[in-house]
């Protein structure tokens, strides 16, 4: 049987796909236009080729901006994944408590970024936050993420997990619900263990959302700007200034647009090239 495909729905999207094409491509330009030249302002610019991108390449700073991002996003992987799906597994399937654990669980993504940004600020100041109170004061942990390193870090994990395992958790419990309960049936009838059930059942039907959950999280944690700069500046000194915040004062705080266009475009080439291998690699045995 011969199947008549309609193309004429492309044409409700089409609108969409050329507002969604300018509003990407016209920056894009702009972007790639200052980074092969160079400006002294009043609108004067001067061809230098690949200049900047060696030198962003051949940068210590973009080192090690880039070093302090790869570690931040891989802490922030290894702890919302795992978490956000062990949420999700205790989460009831059926009741009155569904809907309730599911607002709960969407309440910390309705917050603005720069908002969360102010919250954890105001809340783990040493002096006056109450977790910071309580950290002092109570477990007695000289906390001050203003001035040490180590706490700024832990605070930025701890805003970013508060902020986002909620996308995890939501994505990992869509994909827990859609399992039939004829391959839980199956599980008990075999006598089958609950990390057998998980293994076997939850995890490969888990596959297909949690790849989007990765994906996502991955190119939100390594572009993420707003709550961090909002929370420590990228300080005490550089200790938590992540690529994306050295790329703003590289740009406003410096003004040097030739190498902020070549950054951009290494960090956004660096963002496509890993997360086209996260989707290769998880999908490589998919039929």
């Amino acid at each position: 049987m011969n199947k008549t495909w309609n193309q004429k729905a492309w044409l409700l999207v089409l609108p969409v796909v050329l507002l969604v094409a300018f509003n990407a491509l016209v920056p894009m330009m702009t972007v790639v236009n200052y980074s092969v030249q160079e400006t002294f302002g009043n609108n004067t610019f001067f061809w230098s080729g690949l200049q900047w991108f060696e030198q962003i390449l051949t940068s210590e700073r973009f080192h090690a901006a880039l070093g302090r991002q790869v570690l931040f996003t891989s802490i922030i992987l290894l702890i919302e994944v795992p978490l956000g799906v062990a949420i999700a597994l205790c989460m009831p399937k059926k009741g009155v408590w569904v809907p309730v654990c599911l607002v709960l669980m969407a309440l910390p993504m309705l917050i603005p970024w720069n908002v969360v940004g102010s919250m954890w600020n105001i809340m783990a100041l040493p002096d006056i936050g109450l977790l910071g109170y309580f950290l002092n004061e109570v477990v007695g942990w000289q906390f001050d993420y203003t001035q040490d390193p180590i706490d700024a870090w832990v605070t930025i994990i701890a805003m970013d997990v508060w902020h986002w395992t909620s996308l995890v958790v939501l994505l990992a419990y869509a994909g827990l619900v859609s399992i039939p309960d004829a391959y839980y049936q199956a599980a008990e009838i075999d006598g089958a263990s609950r990390w057998a059930v998980f293994r076997h059942i939850q995890l490969p039907k888990m596959k297909s959302v949690l790849t989007i959950a990765i994906l996502l999280r991955f190119i939100d944690s390594f572009n993420i700007y707003t709550e961090p700069f909002t929370l420590t500046g990228g300080g005490p000194g550089n200790a938590t200034t992540l690529l994306s915040i050295d790329l703003v004062k590289i740009a406003l705080g410096q003004f040097d647009l030739g190498p902020a266009g070549a950054m951009s475009l290494i960090y956004f080439a660096i963002t496509l090239l890993v997360s086209w291998l996260f989707y290769t690699l998880m999908t490589r045995n998919d039929p």
